[in-house]
């Protein structure tokens, strides 16, 4: 995957608008969501024909009574007791979607680490240091962002934490 500026801004997510406004160098990848398909993450690297261990999932927790936002590889799980403790936390749970999707303006399959409704606490697992761009959702379904982990960890004021697991 190529990384450049993105010079066409079609997307329109707020995601996309925050990206946009910072500066940051950028690519969007669209493709055609199968609503289908078992898995919103699979879906998008195979898409996209990158390794799932590339593109990363957006999570929403609760750790004790905090939304929390996890950013994890498509290729593995998130690992709640190590994002709890990454946080100073003692416990977490996967957040009810129905409020994760209030709380953060996205639709469950494409909610974003950026341009949240409200913005949360967030932990990008260490792994995505290891690429030199990484693919998180644009904040729709079928909608990708390309972008260096360091800028999405600047951008999201992220803590970078090994949680997930295999």
């Amino acid at each position: 995957m190529a990384k450049k500026k993105q010079q066409q801004q079609s997307a329109g997510t707020p995601a996309i608008t925050a990206l946009t406004a910072s500066g940051v160098d950028f690519t969007t990848h669209s493709y055609a969501h199968d609503p289908a398909h078992p898995s919103y993450g699979e879906e998008a690297a195979e898409a996209l024909g990158v390794s799932p261990d590339q593109v990363f999932k957006t999570l929403v927790a609760d750790v004790d009574g905090a939304l929390t936002v996890a950013v994890v590889p498509v290729s593995g799980s998130l690992d709640l007791k190590a994002l709890a403790a990454a946080v100073g936390g003692k416990r977490a749970a996967m957040a009810d979607p129905a409020l994760a999707e209030r709380t953060t303006g996205y639709v469950r399959g494409g909610i974003s680490p950026l341009g949240q409704r409200k913005r949360l606490r967030t932990v990008l697992d260490a792994s995505a240091s290891a690429h030199t761009t990484i693919c998180v959702s644009a904040g729709r379904r079928g909608l990708e962002v390309e972008l260096a982990p360091a800028a999405l960890t600047a951008l999201t004021h992220a803590t970078l934490a090994p949680i997930a697991r295999p």
